[in-house]
């Protein structure tokens, strides 16, 4: 079976790492956030892998482009709530920064991509 072209990009792999180790953070979550923070951070890490899949099928390069905002503004959701979850108490200083630094890299890795992109 042949890969879709967004399971090649290290952005979405990256970001796909992110949306794990999420995952894994939220099981600490106490259960009065379960519907509130804890949903609301998932739902945007995965965001940024589902919008760069997304976004990268069956478009010109022009509009593959253009999907990048985003993937983008959903990472930064995502380093919004860890600063959340930080003065609520709900995650320690190793894992607020753990989790800021793989952000922070799946930001960087998807804003390069975008910069590499070419209209055609």
């Amino acid at each position: 079976m042949e890969k879709m072209k967004f399971e090649n990009l290290v952005a979405w792999q990256k970001a796909q790492d992110l949306t794990a180790a999420i995952s894994e953070t939220r099981a600490q979550f106490p259960v009065e956030e379960r519907y509130v923070l804890s949903s609301q951070i998932q739902r945007a890490a995965d965001s940024i892998a589902l919008n760069i899949a997304e976004g990268s099928t069956g478009q010109t390069n022009k509009v593959f482009r253009n999907f990048f905002p985003y993937p983008i503004r959903s990472g930064i959701e995502v380093i919004a709530c860890l600063h959340i979850a930080m003065r609520r108490k709900i995650l320690s200083e190793e894992s607020f920064s753990k989790l800021y630094e793989l952000t922070q890299e799946v930001l960087k890795i998807t804003t390069g991509l975008r910069n590499s992109i070419k209209d055609e």
